[in-house]
């Protein structure tokens, strides 16, 4: 019963979870022309690109990256979020010796 209970628990917890971080995806009308998007969206933004994606193929107002934005200071914090969560993983992986 308990095996059972903790798996229901962490379903729900994976599903608040995923409301949450999908609340603030680019394109839901939070930013604007007279609000653009700067550099701390940018880094948000860059880090739920992966799952922006996903939301993109079912809901066409949603995109990966936000169009109002305040040009170079969000794409920094962008392009910091791609790198530093999925290109930066693999600079500090141990690479295993191939044994002859």
């Amino acid at each position: 019963m308990k095996f059972k209970y903790r798996y229901i628990m962490l379903f729900v917890l994976l599903m608040v979870v995923t409301f949450l971080i999908t609340g603030c995806v680019p394109g839901d009308g939070h930013n604007t022309k007279d609000n653009p998007a700067g550099f701390f969206w940018g880094g948000w933004h860059g880090w739920i690109a992966p799952l922006s994606l996903i939301i993109e193929l079912f809901d066409g107002n949603i995109r990966v990256y936000e169009m109002y934005n305040k040009g170079w200071w969000y794409d920094l914090g962008f392009y910091m979020a791609i790198i530093s969560g999925f290109g930066g993983i693999s600079l500090f992986r141990k690479k295993r010796k191939r044994r002859l």
